[in-house]
């Protein structure tokens, strides 16, 4: 099923990226809200690293990525790469953090724990809502399997 051409780029790109990167699209359209980023966008941090763009990845991380040949202006450029970007570091978070999933996923924010805690309960209602959105839009069913064993 192709989405409608109206939604816009955070939801289109957020599901895209969820798929991919198999992260719960409601979880990653909470994270694309709670950031609240725009192409082109460069917010300077106390410690002197910045967040950029539509998901608002930080410098931080993108030091260790530049081997690769991702660059602080791909992360900032209108388009999908920035929430393609977010969900394979938020799925290496689900993977390979400890706690639960929420805090896991909140670690994309912050491992300091007052500052994880305050984006997760955040970010776990805006995902509640997010699931209940998509539920009303998209038609999704559990399908099951028999195996004949003939």
């Amino acid at each position: 099923m192709d989405l409608p051409p109206d939604l816009p780029e955070r939801v289109v790109c957020s599901i895209q990226a969820a798929v991919k990167y198999e992260v719960p699209a409601n979880i990653l359209l909470a994270v694309a809200e709670k950031e609240g980023g725009r192409p082109g966008q460069w917010v300077r941090n106390a410690n002197d690293t910045y967040d950029i763009g539509p998901m608002q990845f930080n410098t931080a991380y993108l030091s260790g990525l530049a081997k690769y040949g991702i660059r602080p202006e791909h992360v900032a450029q209108p388009g999908c790469y920035s929430y393609t970007l977010a969900a394979w570091r938020i799925h290496m978070h689900i993977r390979n953090d400890r706690g639960d999933l929420w805090t896991k996923v909140a670690n994309y924010h912050s491992y300091t724990p007052h500052l994880n805690a305050a984006y997760r309960a955040d970010l776990m209602r805006k995902a509640a809502r997010w699931e209940k959105w998509l539920n009303s839009r998209f038609a999704t069913r559990e399908v099951t399997f028999q195996i004949d064993k003939r």
